[in-house]
């Protein structure tokens, strides 16, 4: 069974006079250990669809299944708490405390969970370990460069050990070096860990550490394509 499975989606904003359509008649299945990406220009659809997956907002018509679940059958408590514990996410601007520890910007998504106390320091340095940053638990985020901040923000979506990652333009704001090792990153995540990842981005290069890759036009998808041979770390990060 599929980790997500949506069928005709369409998201509208606005009401009947005025109308957006930003999602049209979209279909999409993700497995459980799978890496797609999600491309197109500004304005397509993408980071709407993300939200829509992400259980950020909510469709217009259509159904979307996660883990075997029609979100429309999911109370406003049940959303909230899969959001926390089934669900990490990754955004263009970090969204760090930048005076808090880096173990302390991991351990927030703790702080709503039912995990006890106890366990969040080991929880959180785990997270941290598996980001390569356990030599910087204790810098708080403003002493980081853009690429740690932006791993610190990954091993914060880990910490609860969520069923699939959202990366919404992780490497928007960085440049060249540090985008390329938050990408090496990410896929270190899916192929030693197995995590889930769905990636939002505009950047070819960036959608090719991907397995799959679904472009987006005007809401819809244009196509779909597999990489057959994806980016290693050895390979340059194009500008």
């Amino acid at each position: 069974m599929a980790l997500i499975e949506a069928k005709s989606l369409r998201k509208v904003y606005g009401d009947d006079d005025s109308q957006t359509v930003a999602v049209e008649d979209i279909s999409l299945s993700v497995k459980a250990g799978e890496f797609v990406a999600i491309m197109g220009p500004s304005g397509s659809g993408k980071s709407t669809l993300l939200h829509i997956l992400g259980f950020l907002d909510r469709y217009t018509s259509g159904t979307y299944f996660f883990d075997g679940k029609e979100m429309s059958e999911y109370s406003e408590d049940e959303l909230a708490h899969a959001r926390n514990r089934k669900m990490g996410f990754v955004f263009q601007a970090f969204n760090l405390l930048p005076h808090s520890t880096v173990l302390e910007n991991v351990k927030l998504p703790l702080l709503y969970s039912d995990v006890p106390e106890a366990q969040w320091n080991e929880l959180a340095a785990k997270a941290v370990k598996e980001v390569g940053l356990d030599n910087r638990t204790d810098h708080q985020a403003y002493q980081l460069s853009g690429g740690e901040k932006q791993r610190v923000a990954i091993a914060r979506a880990l910490v609860l050990s969520p069923q699939v990652i959202f990366a919404d333009e992780p490497t928007g704001n960085l440049d060249s070096k540090s985008g390329q090792s938050v990408m090496e990153t990410i896929q270190q995540l899916n192929e030693e860990q197995g995590h889930t990842i769905i990636l939002i981005t505009h950047e070819t290069h960036t959608a090719e550490h991907a397995e799959r890759i679904l472009t987006i036009l005007d809401g819809r998808i244009d196509n779909e394509r597999i990489i057959t041979s994806r980016r290693r770390p050895a390979d340059e990060f194009e500008k």
